[in-house]
This record gives structure tokens, C-alpha cells and sequence, in this order.
């Protein structure tokens, strides 16, 4: 790879924080482990549920600006609000959540199905495992789909899609955290 100084020192320093993605990817994984072990059934609890993850993503992107070089970091500081919002919210209003809660999840994995697909074909020349990330967007899309479908009236689909979300996220950083790994094994024999 041949980049600027500025680039160089930029992906140096996101590579050197590749343990932070770790991290959160394996409290992700086991926090999706212990929404799928629970038994949730009444409004309130997965809606409070939600709300949960939600303040948790908002709060991981604020946390993982750092990793992002700049033309990114806008995209994660959007993102931070919107979660904290969606979540704060929920988190209020528990009983109005739930009425809208599989819209936002629909909305969230298509978001984020795009933005996996996207960073998998832009990566495509660093990594060779970038199809794994594109496998993973598009079953986020496709999931999107099917939570907005006619499953919005079940509370144990809807704990189930806060599951795959959590899954989702740990299942991408820990990606991401062995992609910046991997570049900065590169990055120290160049």
C-alpha cells in the first residue's frame, strides 16, 4: 500500500485501537447471548429491551470516533445521536415504543445492511475476506424486510430482533477489530 503521511499516520493510530473494537464485539456477543437466554413477554420489557441496545449503540459510536479516519466519523456521530435518541426514548415512553419498535429495528439492520455491503466492496482490495462483511449486509437487508413484514405484533420476534441486532454489531466489530489487526501487522513491515 503506498498513502500520503497524514493517511499513513492515520491508519496507524485506527490500527493501534483494534483491541477497543475486540472488546466491544465480544460485549456485544455475550449481551446477545443473554437477550436470547431470557424470557421476555410483555410490552414494557422489550421495549425497555430496546432501549437498552439502543443507548449502548449510541454510546459505542461516540466511543469508536477515535478509530474512524474523517471522512467517516460524521457518519458515526449521526449515528451516536440517533441511537441515544431512539433509545432515551424508548426508554421514556416504553408503551408508544413498542408500536414502533419493528420500524426502527426494519430501519436500523437496512442501514446497516447498506453500510456493511459498502465497506465490504471498498475494502475488497485490502482484505480478503471482504465477503464475509457482504454476507453480512445482506442478510441485515434481508432481515430488515422481514422485521417490517407482518412479525411486528409478536414481543418474542421483537426480543429476537433485538438479538440479531446485538449479533449483528458483535459479530462486525469483531470483523472490523481483525481487519485493523491485520493492517497494522501491515503497516509495521512497510
Amino acid at each position: 500500500m503506498d498513502f500520503d503521511l497524514e493517511t499513513t499516520e492515520a491508519l496507524e493510530d485506527a490500527a493501534g485501537k483494534w483491541w477497543m473494537l475486540l472488546v466491544s464485539g465480544i460485549a456485544w456477543l455475550v449481551f446477545a447471548l443473554i437477550v436470547f437466554q431470557g424470557s421476555y413477554t410483555t410490552v414494557y420489557a422489550v421495549s425497555i429491551l430496546f432501549g437498552i441496545v439502543a443507548v449502548m449503540a449510541g454510546v459505542a459510536e461516540f466511543v469508536g470516533l477515535g478509530l474512524w479516519t474523517t471522512g467517516w466519523k460524521w457518519v458515526h456521530g449521526i449515528l451516536g445521536v440517533l441511537f441515544l435518541i431512539a433509545g432515551i426514548w424508548a426508554l421514556v415512553h416504553p408503551h408508544n415504543a413498542f408500536a414502533t419498535l419493528a420500524a426502527l429495528m426494519g430501519l436500523f439492520l437496512l442501514v446497516k445492511g447498506i453500510y456493511d455491503i459498502m465497506v465490504s466492496f471498498i475494502t475488497k482490495q485490502q482484505f480478503e475476506m471482504w465477503w464475509l462483511q457482504l454476507v453480512l449486509g445482506i442478510l441485515e437487508i434481508f432481515l430488515a424486510f422481514w422485521v417490517s413484514g407482518s412479525f411486528r405484533r409478536s414481543a418474542i420476534l421483537l426480543v429476537a430482533y433485538v438479538g440479531i441486532i446485538a449479533l449483528s454489531r458483535g459479530i462486525t466489530d469483531l470483523f472490523v477489530a481483525f481487519k485493523l489487526r491485520g493492517l497494522k501487522k501491515e503497516l509495521a513491515t512497510a
